[in-house]
């Protein structure tokens, strides 16, 4: 295309994409739920008071017949579940590719991960592997349809819109994970008004967050479309009847070769912009810490800070409230000192953070609550700038199989930070020591973004350099 030329889009195809794009914010809307009310709040300490309450005299479960420290189980499990997926996303990703059937997927990973999450209702007692194991399902679908999700940015809105349509999606599933957690405070902290013990009232949360996963999830599986595949020479092939092709008998055999094919030429496609990888190196490392943080800061309140659910609440709650100010205050910023820098400033506000957490004095909210706002205003501004700059390093023909390996960097490779609070805990048996481990990815995080030149990345990925970057 000239210099000179503009697109005139038709309108039908303008109301047609904006529709879509409402449909996708929706998804957003439907499973952040889970990822505030479950995995932030509730599923970690009643998990962890359900392993309490199956362990031995010395504070030990034993699953498969492996010993392991009870306040651990839901660390492990967290690290556990994106293993999972990491072996199951690139089997999705070709499969998405292959037959151009992204739409059923993204349905089955969220089902999937709904009904794990409902089903946790009958977690109670001492169930704690029924509890690891629904975790395990939940969270690896969640990973799953969120690469899925993340997919149909580039085909959804043009480049000049991305950055918004992404930043609306982002404020969607902050506002909905807002809107649950006041309802999930009114019945935990009245659950008597209500008739049912705290125990229950809890494992009701849990299970409404499947209810309103899967309820609200059929408003971006009537919207979003399927794209026409793309056969190997690069041009678009029809994805089949039903999703299927001729020879679908002899794909599903082909499928687990084919997906780990695909991982590894777009490894190798990547090896060709290094730039682009020395980014996503960074981010996979302080990304690690920030995940690790979020679902792990409530087993720090309950069992380290000694705080009741309704203040974790009341905190996630700040936090969510917070992260939309912290996004568009660093949004803001970013447009005047450059996104990298921007992010940069995060990490150390990161850092700061964290070493602020380790010295909270116990029984003590009004500083848990220091600490969160603290969180919540870089939380979201990281999190959508890192997406942002990623955007400017993929070439051009390349979004979708990059932003597949950005998603497996986002929540597919984010193990090592449980994996270490939950061993720094086993050795140790502080979580303060365990909180303050996760300062190392945000320090090392900043040193290898701190070293990438961005602009020189952009211009190797043949895209045009902003002004301001």
């Amino acid at each position: 295309m000239g210099t000179g030329t503009v697109r005139t889009e038709p309108a039908d195809e303008a109301a047609g994409r904006r529709r879509e794009q409402r449909g996708w914010y929706f998804y957003d809307w439907a499973c952040s739920v889970y990822s505030t009310s479950v995995l932030t709040v509730f599923l970690g300490p009643y998990l962890t008071s359900v392993a309490e309450a199956a362990a031995d005299a010395d504070g030990f479960v034993h699953p498969l017949g492996i010993p392991v420290r009870a306040g651990s189980f839901f660390a492990y499990s967290v690290s556990l579940s994106v293993i999972v997926a990491v072996l199951v996303m690139p089997l999705v990703g070709a499969a998405a590719d292959h037959t151009g059937r992204k739409r059923p997927l993204l349905g089955a990973a969220a089902y999937t991960g709904a009904t794990a999450t409902t089903a946790m209702f009958f977690l109670g007692g001492d169930r704690y592997l029924l509890g690891g194991l629904l975790l395990i399902v939940a969270n690896a679908a969640q990973s799953v349809a969120m690469m899925l999700y993340n997919s149909y940015l580039p085909q959804i809105a043009p480049p000049e819109e991305r950055d918004a349509v992404s930043s609306r999606g982002w404020a969607f599933g902050y506002a909905s994970g807002s809107l649950m957690l006041v309802v999930n405070l009114v019945l935990y902290l009245a659950h008597d008004s209500f008739g049912v013990s705290e125990s229950t009232a809890v494992r009701i949360c849990l299970a409404s967050a499947g209810l309103w996963w899967g309820g609200f999830a059929l408003i971006p599986l009537r919207r979003l479309r399927d794209r026409r595949a793309r056969s190997e020479d690069g041009e678009e092939a029809p994805s089949g009847k039903n999703g299927k092709s001729g020879k679908s008998g002899r794909n599903g055999k082909k499928q687990t070769a084919m997906g780990f094919r695909q991982l590894a030429a777009t490894v190798r496609d990547m090896r060709r912009h290094p730039l682009t990888l020395a980014f996503l190196l960074a981010y996979l490392i302080y990304n690690d810490g920030i995940q690790t943080v979020i679902s792990q800061a409530s087993i720090y309140g309950s069992e380290e800070l000694g705080l009741g659910q309704s203040t974790l609440i009341g905190a996630v709650l700040l936090v969510q409230v917070l992260a939309v100010v912290g996004a568009l205050t660093m949004g803001r910023l970013a447009r005047t000192y450059g996104a990298k820098r921007t992010i940069l400033g995060s990490l150390v506000a990161w850092t700061v953070t964290l070493a602020a957490g380790y010295f909270l004095p116990a029984g003590a909210p009004v500083w848990f609550f220091v600490l969160a706002a603290g969180i919540g205003l870089v939380l979201g501004g990281s999190q959508a700038l890192s997406r942002s700059l990623f955007s400017h390093l993929v070439p051009p023909g390349k979004e979708a199989e990059y932003f597949s390996a950005y998603e497996m960097s986002d929540r597919g490779m984010s193990w090592l930070g449980p994996l270490l609070f939950g061993l720094t805990y086993q050795l140790t048996g502080s979580y303060r020591d365990a909180i303050i481990s996760l300062v190392a990815f945000f320090v090392l995080g900043f040193a290898l973004l701190a070293r990438v030149p961005v602009r020189r990345a952009i211009r190797d990925a043949g895209n045009p350099v902003p002004h301001t970057i």
